[in-house]
């Protein structure tokens, strides 16, 4: 009953909050922007990147990191001291209570605006030609970016029960997350770096349910390699300058080939129940 109680009563905070209000407005124009300025241009899977972008990237993360932050630091703090000497509260189930609030605010917001706008890029009848988008490939692409989401929060709430204070938390975690993953994506690992995971979303929204048997037949990059040589050959005859080769758009400069799905989870999720599972502890030790 009372992880019940204080998961209801924060998430009912967090809905009549002027933050998530402020979030899911300038969520839903973002969205709709990306969708409206590459509607007849982009195909699906590029476009649904785009609109998963924000959310792994930047800025979402600012607004993920600070619900994160609050419930344990600041002012909340003595509160949450003199509900623990009045209530019969644990700190564990305080601390639960306000993770899954966060977890299912942020999760609502991010379906609620995305969810319908992947659905109408992949079924509206649009300009560019259908490139294979799967069931499959939307399900994954969106569960992996709310796992991202969820780790996001839990370090929130791990920094501000360490710091204590929100200011300094939301700093430190702002000047960690963006160059950690900058680093992290020189080594192009998506289980860790969300920017080198956002590059791999369109292969994995044109990934199927099980894997094809592959066919005898030239791959793209070979068709790609023969036709930039025959070019190549025709302007040396004709006498005319090479064209310089098209440099690949953020989007195309990672393939799938080396992606595992089970990897990139495990890469997310065991972080993500370390950091709550260390802010428990943490949160038990704290002496308020």
């Amino acid at each position: 009953m009372p992880l019940r109680a204080i998961l209801q009563h924060d998430l009912r905070n967090l809905c009549e909050s002027r933050i998530v209000r402020l979030w899911l407005a300038a969520t839903a124009l973002l969205t709709a922007a990306i969708v409206l300025t590459n509607w007849a241009e982009t195909p699906s899977a590029p476009l649904v990147a785009m609109l998963l972008f924000p959310f792994l990237v930047f800025p979402w993360f600012l607004v993920v990191m600070l619900l994160g932050v609050n419930p344990t630091s600041g002012a909340r703090a003595e509160t949450l001291a003199d509900g623990f000497l009045c209530r019969p509260v644990t700190r564990l189930e305080c601390l639960l209570g306000t993770w899954v609030a966060r977890l299912l605010a942020v999760g609502g917001v991010y379906l609620v605006v995305t969810a319908p706008a992947v659905a109408v890029v992949v079924l509206a009848d649009r300009p560019p030609t259908d490139d294979g988008v799967t069931l499959y490939g939307i399900v994954a692409a969106l569960g992996v970016v709310g796992l991202v989401l969820a780790l996001q929060v839990s370090l929130g709430v791990l920094v501000g029960i360490l710091l204590r204070r929100s200011l300094l938390a939301v700093a430190v975690l702002l000047l960690t997350w963006f160059p950690v993953n900058l680093v992290l994506h020189t080594f192009s690992l998506e289980q860790y770096s969300p920017i080198t995971l956002s590059q791999r979303l369109p292969a994995l929204l044109q990934q199927p349910w099980r894997a094809e048997p592959e066919a005898d037949t030239a791959t793209g990059e070979d068709m790609e390699a023969l036709a930039q040589q025959a070019a190549q050959f025709l302007s040396v005859l004709s006498g005319a300058p090479p064209q310089p080769a098209k440099e690949p758009g953020f989007f195309d400069r990672a393939a799938i080939d080396d992606f595992s799905l089970r990897y990139v989870v495990l890469g997310y999720g065991i972080p993500t129940l370390l950091s709550i599972g260390l802010a428990a502890v943490c949160f038990h030790m704290r002496d308020f």
